[in-house]
């Protein structure tokens, strides 16, 4: 199947197409312009260089969250129009969970770290070994201390991953917690492993209509936590 994946979740913006496994087309910016002016004509001058009309793809798939409100918003938005227009079923992706398929080749526990700002962190941690993942925690936000305690006597290799894996990993050397940082190429978030994680949930049926994708937030933004106050 092919798949064509959205990730707007943070500074990066990035889309993909895949087909059973293999990385057909991939695009990437990370130059500090918004995601409302990157992402649709980078999707359209990708499809258009590999010759694939989306109707040719068997589903959209998009990082759902956790992470930046404006950038889940928009990411989700464009999957759901393109979902829409093309008739396909649409598949939402956790973040965290695209982060750790980029590292499953790498045996250990995966650590998928998002900076949640005041020393906390979106967080889930995977064991990978022999390229497949099982779950070890739900996504969520969780403090470095907590973190910190909750692994520091697993005696796994520990490899951080996300964009704040840099602010997770000077954390846990400071506290004495060993760790590893993946290799740059797949410490940030990318299209290509929300679309390769994307397969796993539609092989299992889980594709849903375009009116059915829906953002993961895991906190009320800091407007509504205001306002609640």
């Amino acid at each position: 199947m092919r798949i064509l994946a959205l990730e707007t979740s943070a500074k990066a913006c990035s889309a993909a197409l895949t087909e059973d496994g293999r990385v057909v087309a991939s695009a990437y910016q990370c130059t500090g312009l918004t995601h409302s002016r990157t992402l649709m004509p980078m999707v359209k001058d990708m499809l258009a260089n590999a010759e694939i009309p989306i109707e040719d793809c068997g589903a959209i798939a998009v990082a759902n969250g956790p992470g930046s409100f404006t950038g889940l918003r928009i990411g989700i938005a464009a999957a759901k129009g393109l979902a829409f227009a093309a008739g396909i079923p649409a598949v939402g992706i956790s973040t965290l969970e695209a982060m750790a398929t980029g590292a499953a080749c790498m045996d250990g526990l995966i650590v998928c770290a998002m900076d949640a700002r005041r020393q906390q962190v979106y967080n889930a941690v995977f064991s990978a070994e022999n390229g497949e993942l099982t779950r070890f925690s739900p996504d969520r936000p969780i403090g470095l201390a907590a973190l910190g305690e909750e692994l520091r006597n697993v005696e796994k290799r520990k490899i951080i991953v996300g964009d704040g894996a840099a602010l997770c990993y000077n954390y846990f050397l400071e506290h004495g917690i060993a760790c590893v940082m993946a290799p740059p190429h797949l410490v940030m978030q990318s299209a290509v492993f929300v679309a390769l994680a994307a397969e796993r949930e539609l092989s299992a049926g889980r594709g849903v209509s375009a009116q059915e994708l829906s953002p993961v937030y895991l906190r009320p933004a800091q407007a509504d936590r205001l306002r609640n106050k």
